[in-house]
């Protein structure tokens, strides 16, 4: 007869195959969050970049027109930005919605691992209930045949 315990090992194992996919999605949204924020933060030093080297051109000699060209392109790197906030938002969200599915799925497994426990330690104690019975019995019955 194949103890409970041993019977819900394939259940610990299906558990764990879920943590591990569901940690392995966390992971790569974790990943295209802090790309995003990288990316982010290029695009930002890119802009005070470009804001300092106007403000550096603008001290000499400049254009009207090579001045407002320069301000429509830091316009349009602000709207790069702006943009890349949003995705960063959306891939912050995605990848917390992903970190609470891995903790669901890590501790369903670690409550299945704990109830195999239980049913291990339950099965020890009942197999050494009935040795118990059995030694007592065999001692019942060497003192039955002497008497």
């Amino acid at each position: 007869m194949v103890k409970r315990s041993e019977r819900l090992d394939i259940v610990l194992q299906l558990a764990q195959r879920k943590e591990d996919e569901a940690l392995e999605r966390m992971s790569g949204a974790q990943r295209v969050w802090q790309a995003e924020t990288l990316r982010l933060g290029e695009l930002t030093q890119y802009h005070v970049d470009y804001q300092n080297q106007i403000r550096s051109a603008s001290r000499g000699q400049v254009s009207a027109s090579q001045l407002q060209s320069w301000q429509h392109f830091v316009s349009r790197l602000a709207d790069a930005i702006a943009q890349q906030q949003q995705r960063v938002a959306v891939a912050l969200d995605h990848f917390e919605q992903l970190r609470a599915v891995w903790r669901e799925t890590y501790e369903r497994r670690r409550g299945m691992e704990r109830h195999i426990e239980a049913c291990r330690q339950q099965e020890q104690y009942e197999e050494g209930r009935r040795e118990q019975r059995q030694l007592d019995e065999a001692a019942n019955n060497r003192y039955a045949r002497r008497r």
